[in-house]
């Protein structure tokens, strides 16, 4: 009895792939497996959807839509309506933006129901032999083999050694989505995607905004024509951006923050109430066990 036993339990921790990471790459690789008749199980830390549907494009389109439909009823009587009186409700924004991005973290779990795709709570990493160790939120460690594993673990904010995020007065794009009251001032540090949407969002609903970007132009990686409307509207909105300048320090002491920027004129200080830091992602390639199975990463 005891070997049938041991042998069920071998079959359940088998798979013919194992996918560790649930965003848009993990969940819809694992789907397609699943579809072409594969044993999938699919290793995830936290919410199903990774960063993109919990944390990331999903909740933070629903606050920019949030912002445009205020933005129209600003501009009403351009459309021949009037308006009166409309107020940004930032905790109302705030809520449904977690209530849609809630809703589709939901979706992908009826998509693994749906398709037979084993969902193992925990932090994944790989061993030698085609195996891979998962520890929950208890500690328990279970190791799980499969024939084929994909890495789809994503990435996080990076920090900078001057910039460190302490959650509260600086902040990366988590802590942006979900304040607890909207800042008066706000430093944006960074011009990429997630600088310049926080900007639009927070300036659309009545913040004083500044973009620091250290490159010449803001969204330096667009198209030269693209940065130059997207500063144009932004600057015709009223935010401040200092392009070709870094923020050297920021002292946290006190009610506020005062922000330190370096300039091509020189130093300029600025008081806000948060810092938002939005220099980039890194990738989370660490502590995976990259190193036990012999992978080595490049530009990681």
């Amino acid at each position: 009895r005891n070997e049938g036993w041991c042998k069920k339990k071998d079959m359940a921790s088998k798979y013919d792939l194992i996918v560790i990471g649930s965003g848009p790459g993990g969940y819809v690789a694992a789907i397609r497996a699943s579809q072409l008749g594969m044993k999938v199980g699919v290793v995830e830390k936290s919410e199903l959807g990774g960063v993109c549907l919990n944390w990331g494009c999903i909740p933070t389109k629903a606050l920019l839509k949030s912002a445009q439909v205020f933005e129209y009823i600003n501009h009403a009587e351009d459309y021949g309506i009037k308006v009166k009186d409309a107020k940004a409700d930032f905790t109302g924004m705030v809520k449904r933006s977690r209530e849609v991005a809630g809703g589709m973290s939901k979706g992908i779990q009826f998509l693994f129901k749906k398709n037979k795709i084993d969902h193992i709570a925990g932090y994944g990493t790989l061993k030698k032999g085609k195996k891979v160790e998962v520890k929950d939120d208890a500690g328990k460690i279970t190791t799980y083999d499969s024939d084929h594993i994909i890495l789809a673990t994503g990435g996080r904010a990076r920090e900078l050694p001057n910039l460190p995020i302490d959650g509260k007065k600086i902040i990366g794009y988590r802590e942006a989505m979900v304040l607890d009251k909207q800042p008066k001032k706000m430093v944006v540090v960074g011009s990429g995607a997630i600088g310049v949407e926080f900007a639009y969002f927070y300036k659309s609903i009545g913040t004083e905004v500044t973009i620091v970007e250290f490159m010449d132009r803001i969204v330096p990686v667009e198209d030269e024509e693209v940065s130059k409307q997207l500063e144009r509207t932004y600057k015709k909105a009223g935010m401040k951006i200092m392009t070709s300048s870094e923020v050297t320090k920021v002292d946290t002491k006190g009610a506020g923050c005062k922000v330190t920027v370096k300039t091509k004129k020189g130093e300029e200080q600025i008081d806000c109430d948060i810092v938002l830091s939005a220099v980039g992602v890194a990738t989370n390639v660490e502590n995976i066990g990259l190193e036990s199975v012999g992978v080595k990463t490049e530009k990681g």
